[in-house]
């Protein structure tokens, strides 16, 4: 079955390391992909995407609420809210924090595993807290493809040793490999 649904989440360290994924992806690259990285409300700027977009070769936007998913582009979670992913669509919501986040990693992955199910690949990076770990045991769960950053290469490992701890994760892949990875996804599960 194919891919049709990337999603990301970074907390600590994340804006640098998505930023080190993005880069590697190519002109042209089919995938929808949906970032939630935990950032402070009074940065509510647009700061993230212009960052990221800088270096990526895709269309880095935020996400707003029914937004349709268009292959290519890179939506991210903006401040304060989290981000779901629905059929073909996205949705923002206020609901409490979970785990004191919002964007919550775990509300990202655990709509994309009910939403997409084994068409989801879902990447986890660096960052101090547990967030994401339950989310992406869902994406696994659910037959989807798991990526954790190798916490040996995070600016804070916890985030993905939490996930392979629950034995969550398909590939473990120190960060500058993790582009490149996805970028081969097109056709089929790398070696």
């Amino acid at each position: 079955m194919a891919f049709e649904l990337i999603v990301m989440g970074g907390s600590w360290g994340g804006m640098r390391a998505m930023g080190t994924v993005l880069e590697a992806l190519p002109v042209g690259f089919e995938l929808p992909i949906v970032l939630a990285q935990h950032r402070s409300v009074t940065h509510g700027e647009p700061m993230l995407e212009r960052v990221l977009g800088r270096g990526s070769k895709l269309e880095v936007v935020p996400a707003t609420d029914k937004e349709p998913l268009a292959p290519g582009r890179v939506y991210v979670a903006p401040p304060d809210y989290h981000l779901l992913v629905e059929p073909g669509h996205l949705a923002l919501s206020a609901d409490a924090p979970v785990g004191f986040s919002r964007p919550s990693i775990d509300v990202l992955f655990e709509s994309a595993a009910h939403s997409y199910g084994p068409r989801t690949v879902g990447v986890l990076l660096t960052g101090a807290n547990q967030d994401g770990a339950a989310g992406l045991a869902g994406i696994a769960a659910a037959g989807g493809f798991t990526v954790a950053q190798d916490p040996a290469t995070a600016e804070r490992g916890e985030m993905p040793a939490a996930a392979i701890a629950r034995g969550a994760v398909r590939r473990v892949l120190p960060l500058e490999r993790i582009g490149p990875f996805l970028a081969d996804l097109r056709s089929g599960i790398p070696r």
